[in-house]
């Protein structure tokens, strides 16, 4: 852990996005955390699957770092009770004043679900009922210790045009995930000009194009051969049977994916936030998912974290 004190500096317009952390022990863990901070990203946004349980995995990212921002993206409700999430927030935010973001999203898959008085929760129901009454339990729970000052921030995996304006209403903004450009513009255009809006971006840095395409492409297969919600929303913004029945066409894996060398992701970055990003986090492919893209992380770092004027290299610039 460092010794020095900590300060909060925020998210910054460029950060990384990952699940790689799962595979690895907490003491690399650590360090490579603490490596993306000197390398100048501003936050860390990490998966929730089948590793790591979320706040243990923010815990680890915070205690190695000063200033960075750590990011759940994002804690799946399914996997606890609105309870559960709500106190564990407050405690790194707590511990950790001004650096935890809370990311909320996932589905509910049982019902053997505890909950408040008064706010049933749900446990087969549509996506925006079953957090709208999430997120009614999370702040209904009791204050019994410190109040974390500033609150923690919390946005939500908002894809759908219902979702996104409940990220608007009830959260600080909302967290996109598996989207291209278009939707970033949607998505700004339904939280307004205030929300927060955190969007994730898949790259493969690799000059190899037919290599760096497999990449992609593979990862885009999955999703869409998984994630009935991503599919439903890759529908929504145009794409039809061409683009994903047999696996995703060309046009569906270069909206999604970027890859190439730096430039082309340094590019990708400044359409979002020229799209309306206030911040972009790249996920680094690579042909093992388990694997810390340190490496690409450094290479990336030099191309597209802005300098200390503020300005991001190559004239890359947010939205404000």
């Amino acid at each position: 852990m460092r010794d020095d004190n900590t300060t909060a500096t925020g998210p910054g317009q460029v950060g990384v996005w990952t699940f790689a952390f799962d595979a690895q022990p907490a003491g690399l863990v650590r360090d490579a955390a603490a490596e993306i901070e000197d390398l100048g990203y501003g936050a860390v946004w990490h998966g929730e699957a089948f590793g790591r349980d979320t706040f243990g995995q923010a815990w680890l990212l915070l205690g190695a770092t000063r200033r960075l921002t750590v990011a759940s993206g994002i804690a799946n409700i399914a996997f606890r009770d609105p309870i559960a999430t709500a106190t564990a927030t407050r405690t790194l935010g707590d511990a950790f004043p001004g650096r935890y973001l809370l990311g909320l999203g996932g589905h509910r898959v049982d019902d053997t679900v505890h909950h408040l008085d008064g706010y049933p929760m749900p446990a087969r129901g549509r996506a925006v009922t079953t957090m709208r009454a999430y997120l009614d339990a999370m702040d209904a729970v009791p204050q019994h210790g410190p109040r974390p000052e500033p609150a923690p921030r919390r946005l939500l995996a908002a894809l759908g045009p219902k979702m996104l304006e409940l990220a608007g209403q009830r959260a600080d903004g909302a967290h996109p995930y598996f989207v291209p450009v278009e939707h970033t513009e949607r998505a700004r255009r339904i939280l307004g000009p205030d929300a927060f809006l955190g969007v994730e971006q898949a790259v493969v840095l690799d000059t190899d194009a037919a290599r760096a395409r497999e990449v992609a492409t593979a990862h885009v297969a999955g999703y869409i051969a998984a994630a009935p919600h991503q599919l439903a929303n890759v529908r929504r913004l145009g794409f039809d049977d061409a683009d994903t029945a047999g696996g995703p066409s060309r046009r569906l894996v270069d909206a999604i994916v970027a890859y190439g060398d730096v430039d082309a992701i340094r590019h990708r970055v400044r359409e979002h936030l020229d799209a309306g990003a206030d911040h972009v986090c790249i996920q680094v492919l690579t042909t093992d998912p388990a694997a810390l893209p340190m490496q690409e992380w450094r290479e990336l770092a030099s191309a597209v974290v802005p300098k200390p004027t503020g300005t991001l290299p190559e004239r890359i610039g947010g939205r404000r």
